[in-house]
């Protein structure tokens, strides 16, 4: 493996600044969490058990709603203006409730609105960040940005809360919401003193059902990004064990009081902290994506036997310091390969499916690790999670399911626009005129047919993914070994948004196809209008 350092993306200026600003304003954000709490328990005191748990569902509910229409506007808009517009969208709301604070207008329902609206916000930014961070540093700096930007959220994760804590008692509540905005509005900064380096499509926009479908159309003709999705749930739904019944553990075996169950997912933060400064590093020198998941999931079957047999308080500590270690391990490699696997055209969208499918593996996880304490005790689910977490690590590996992770260290997705094809049509298509049938004839050697139909079998999938509606291999009866490779597309433009999208490693799977071709010439291609909308909407004449 090769040297990896989490610092090296901090050598990126634009990085740099945005990390930086990131790290203000996720403290300040936990430190805005910890005062809409307490505004929310001294406003609310004899309903204030509902609107506690009110706050935590508001605030992740966006993510279901949200996430989706968010990924396929980060692919349809200039991911870098939709950032700002976020930033200034949590200023805005962050500044309004310190100035209602300050009117004395707060109301609980006002606060339980707030934290909608800024779930809405983190959910229609995520795909768009995500995103970004890949633009903004180069390949090879990718784990390392990523490792920091997991750093960056555990560090705001365990200074934001005490220090919101000790603010709200200097300073009071409408302060610390007034510092949050004014956190975001560094963040803002950063986003805006970017200079975004990659031109964007001139192209016109998808509408967004187009940009659903070409999502869906992504997903299912491409095995890798199918094989991310199924890793994600796997993990999703058995590490939701952790955060759904390591409370429980804590506040009816360990006996803790409410106040002190926050050392657990401090203990944890600490964990993950260590994890990314440390371990990441010295794991990804050494081992492949694949094996330090291996590790990590091996790891975290452990910390499910000890989370079902030890109830010693300071050991559970230790041990949810180790679950921090083993999660943030193994989420992180999960997520690098996530960025690796997909194009910069269809990143949003592919980053809010992998958020969409993580977060629905994690619900239904955690329902069913709930139900099962609920009916069976807290020890059964940790059994039963570390030896299901076997199994799947044991399918994971086998080669007739192929779910290994490697595969993305080898992948040169950097776009390669340029055209497919080399004929050029007599006339020039409407944008929207089609559909359009792009005809490839090839003449292949007798010894050289499974090299051909092993390489169609990939291109196929390459046509598809990248827009074509439909594609066909045709072999003539006249004339041995000569096929006709028909692609059709719905338009003009999605036929030029196709070529747009291609990457390095998609032409050199094309070219290898081509260079099949028996013959001094390339081959043969031709593009046609199919017309059935022109005959059928001609009536028939009435015969005299």
């Amino acid at each position: 493996m090769t040297e990896s350092s989490t610092w090296t993306a901090l050598g990126n200026v634009a990085f740099r600044r945005l990390w930086l600003a990131n790290l203000l304003s996720g403290a300040a954000v936990a430190a805005h969490g910890t005062a809409a709490f307490w505004v929310l328990d001294s406003l609310g005191k004899s309903d204030s058990t509902l609107l506690l748990s009110l706050m935590a569902t508001l605030s992740s509910l966006p993510f279901s709603l949200f996430t989706l229409p968010a990924g396929a506007m980060a692919d349809l808009v200039d991911r870098k203006w939709m950032l700002c517009g976020v930033s200034i969208w949590q200023a805005a709301i962050a500044i309004g409730l310190a100035v209602l604070g300050v009117m004395h207008l707060l109301s609980p329902y006002i606060v339980l609105a707030s934290a909608f609206l800024f779930g809405a916000g983190f959910a229609f930014g995520s795909p768009a960040s995500a995103a970004v961070i890949a633009e903004m540093v180069p390949a090879k700096d990718l784990p390392g940005a990523n490792n920091l930007g997991g750093l960056q959220m555990n560090i705001s994760g365990i200074v934001g809360p005490a220090l919101g804590g000790i603010l709200i008692g200097l300073i009071g509540a409408n302060s610390i919401f007034a510092l949050n905005g004014m956190a975001f509005l560094l963040v803002l900064a950063a986003i805006l003193w970017w200079k975004r380096p990659r031109p964007q499509s001139h192209l016109p926009l998808e509408s967004f059902f187009e940009s659903f479908t070409t999502a869906i159309r992504y997903v299912r003709y491409t095995p890798g990004i199918r094989i991310i999705l199924a890793r994600n749930a796997l993990f999703s739904f058995f590490i939701s064990i952790i955060s759904a019944l390591m409370p429980v553990v804590g506040l009816e075996e360990l006996h803790l009081e409410p106040a002190s169950l926050g050392f657990l997912f401090t203990s944890m933060a600490i964990g993950s902290v260590i994890s990314s400064i440390f371990i990441i590093p010295w794991a990804r020198s050494r081992y492949s994506p694949q094996r330090v998941t291996t590790y990590a999931d091996s790891a975290l079957v452990l910390i499910c036997l000890l989370m079902a047999i030890i109830r010693w308080s300071k050991m559970f500590l230790v041990i949810a310091a180790l679950a921090g270690v083993g999660w943030t391990l193994a989420s992180t490699e999960l997520w690098i390969a996530g960025q690796r696997a997909m194009p910069d055209w269809a990143r949003g969208r592919m980053n809010a499916t992998i958020i969409m499918v993580s977060q629905g593996a994690t619900a239904l996880g955690s329902a069913v690790w709930g139900t099962a304490a609920a009916n069976f005790g807290l020890v059964s689910p940790f059994l039963a999670a570390a030896g299901l977490s076997v199994i799947a690590m044991i399918v994971t590996r086998l080669p007739a399911f192929r779910l290994s992770i490697d595969f993305t260290q080898d992948l040169n997705l950097e776009s390669a626009p340029v055209s497919i094809f080399s004929n050029n049509p007599a006339r020039v298509f409407g944008p929207e005129e089609g559909p359009l049938s792009i005809l490839t004839e090839f003449q292949v050697d007798a010894d050289r047919r499974d090299d051909f139909f092993d390489l169609t079998s990939k291109v196929r999938l390459i046509y598809l993914r990248n827009g074509a509606y439909s594609w066909h291999l045709k072999g003539d009866l006249a004339q041995p070994n000569h096929f006709e490779m028909e692609v059709i597309v719905p338009s003009w433009t999605q036929h030029l948004r196709q070529r747009e999208r291609m990457t390095k490693d998609e032409m050199e799977i094309i070219h290898e196809l081509y260079s099949l071709h028996r013959g001094p010439d390339a081959p043969e291609e031709s593009t046609s209008l199919h017309l059935d909308k022109e005959v059928l909407a001609r009536k028939p004449r009435s015969s005299d």
